[in-house]
């Protein structure tokens, strides 16, 4: 049984525990993807929208995934690129702006940012 909440010890409360579903993690590693000149998407492929929102939403096989061990993260996000990209040079961007919203925002100290690179979007191709 998986838990998604983690436990933050932050001294700056007084009182109290601090928990962060895994969840709001993958949520702000999403918007934070998405930032990212380059790319087009967070999802696990080529899919109409309605597929697409159905899969999501029943976890078959989720966009984002966050896995918590000794208190790290480890975050693996399934992306669109659009047509023209620089793959590698974006790749290297979504990593660092992914782990520094994550860090920044919440505290967890985030290990790796893993990308599956799950399809190509075309040039005319409205975002996802």
């Amino acid at each position: 049984m998986e838990d998604n909440t983690m436990d933050l010890q932050n001294t700056d409360l007084q009182g109290g525990t601090l928990q962060i579903s895994t969840e709001v993690l993958a949520k702000i590693a999403r918007c934070a993807a998405l930032e990212i000149e380059g790319v087009a998407g967070v999802s696990c492929g080529k899919q109409n929208k309605k597929l697409s929102n159905l899969l999501e939403a029943s976890s078959i096989q989720t966009p984002v995934a966050v896995e918590m061990r000794d208190g790290t993260a480890t975050i693996t996000l399934h992306l669109m690129m659009r047509f023209g990209a620089r793959i590698p040079s974006v790749a290297e961007k979504v990593q660092e702006n992914v782990k520094n919203a994550v860090q920044n925002m919440t505290n967890v100290t985030v290990s790796r940012v893993n990308l599956v690179i799950a399809g190509l979007a075309d040039a005319d191709a409205e975002q996802q």
